[in-house]
């Protein structure tokens, strides 16, 4: 997904009241929307440069987006947690289709002939992506995550506690109780992990829940994001999965 413009560089002064950020710019401080609803936990690094969008939409509020700020080790960590769906729906579209006999981390989408996104699979749920293969009545399922948490070299999920998680972790199990698949896409939105874990500490019961889909046949799958002031995209990298 490449930025209609240039991502411009500041510093980033401090989170407040959740969806404010105060960014230090060509000597004056500015306002920008912070795209997220989760804690920030080891992204919340005041001091540190971050990259921001501007937009020229005279209707909106806030003029800028806090799109990444850098952590203390040095890899930007992208904040906007409407980018995920974004880059994946972008890889999802190149492959789906593709046929591809190579083994790789997105050969196992191009088997599938049909893409649909926003699926709804009750009155009160739509999940994310929906794969389908012609001449077949059973679909694969997949639900996109935002990561932006790392500790000691260690990726995790979720950095607040996610009841809606919890429940996206039951209706997936209850779709392969019916005979479909089903993945999680994990984007981890930097470049200091080595590995990924779901954030027991945090929210014990999604990561207790994580588990028991992943035994029941759950597919995992945490993809590094490549993050640049001018794209952003999935990449071929995906992190080995501790459980």
């Amino acid at each position: 997904m490449k930025y209609s413009r240039k991502l411009q560089e500041g510093i980033f002064l401090k989170r407040y009241k959740r969806f404010f950020a105060d960014i230090e710019w060509n000597g004056n401080t500015i306002v920008a929307h912070v795209p997220n609803t989760g804690s920030l936990k080891s992204a919340n690094n005041p001091g540190q440069h971050c990259l921001f969008s501007e937009s020229d939409n005279p209707e909106r509020k806030l003029k800028f987006t806090l799109e990444m700020i850098k952590s203390p080790a040095g890899s930007w960590v992208g904040v906007n947690t409407a980018v995920p769906n974004m880059i994946v729906k972008e890889s999802l579209e190149q492959w789906v289709g593709k046929h591809e006999k190579t083994p790789g981390p997105f050969s196992d989408w191009s088997q599938f002939d049909e893409l649909k996104h926003e699926y709804k699979i009750s009155a009160e749920t739509r999940l994310d992506f929906v794969l389908k293969k012609k001449n077949s009545d059973k679909m694969h399922f997949i639900e996109v995550k935002n990561v932006t948490l790392c500790e000691e070299g260690v990726a995790k999920f979720p950095d607040a506690e996610t009841v809606r998680g919890q429940k996206h972790l039951r209706e997936l199990m209850t779709l392969i109780e019916q005979g479909h698949t089903a993945e999680l896409v994990f984007t981890v939105q930097r470049h200091d992990c080595g590995s990924f874990a779901p954030a027991d500490d945090i929210d014990p019961e999604y990561g207790k829940l994580l588990r028991e889909a992943y035994h029941k046949g759950l597919k995992i799958s945490p993809f590094v994001v490549d993050l640049t002031p001018l794209e952003i995209s999935l990449s071929e990298n995906i992190l080995p999965v501790k459980l």
